[in-house]
């Protein structure tokens, strides 16, 4: 088990879903935080959910934002702050796919010159796959203070080692009711 925290980002407007992802049912759980939570558990000794609001029906520790703002800028500098933990791993609620494998390359690639240690699959970056360090934070920080909320410009801006996972599947979001659908097929 990995000593290092483990933070599942569940704080996102599901827009295009048209309902909250984070609570639609999954892979046998009653909703999909419980089973990115279930199957996290299984590999780190703390798992936390990210979240705006208290919505989860299970019985999981849970970090609340600590700003007003809505994004994962938002997310990963509170679960930082909160946790005090000098590294933690992130993943996004809706990408159920990512298999303990990318997650073991991804721990064996960390050391101590490197900010952030994400996947890179054929699409481009995963900012919601990856470890992050604390060294961040000032960045992320003065990111949020100019109100740039996408996690690729503060990956631009610190020392960012991107791991690249081939299996394209891996990180198929779930971001409509069709690629849900599809997902529990």
């Amino acid at each position: 088990m990995y000593d290092i925290p483990a933070v599942i980002f569940a704080g996102g407007k599901s827009s295009r879903m048209g309902r909250d992802k984070a609570l639609l049912p999954f892979g046998g759980e009653e909703s999909l935080a419980a089973y990115q939570y279930k199957r996290l558990s299984g590999l780190f000794r703390e798992v936390y959910l990210s979240s705006k609001e208290e919505k989860f029906t299970f019985d999981v520790p849970v970090i609340y934002d600590r700003y007003d703002q809505s994004s994962p800028l938002v997310a990963l500098i509170s679960a930082l702050e909160t946790l005090g933990s000098d590294e933690i791993f992130v993943l996004g609620v809706d990408i159920p796919f990512v298999e303990a494998e990318v997650i073991e390359r991804l721990y064996a690639h960390r050391d101590a010159s490197w900010d952030v240690v994400i996947a890179q699959s054929p699409q481009g970056l995963q900012p919601l796959c990856g470890f992050y360090r604390r060294s961040i934070l000032p960045q992320a920080r003065e990111n949020l203070h100019q109100n740039i909320h996408k996690l690729q410009h503060l990956l631009k801006d610190t020392r960012t080692l991107p791991v690249t996972i081939q299996n394209e599947k891996t990180f198929t979001n779930l971001n409509t009711p069709q690629e849900y659908q599809s997902a529990l097929k």
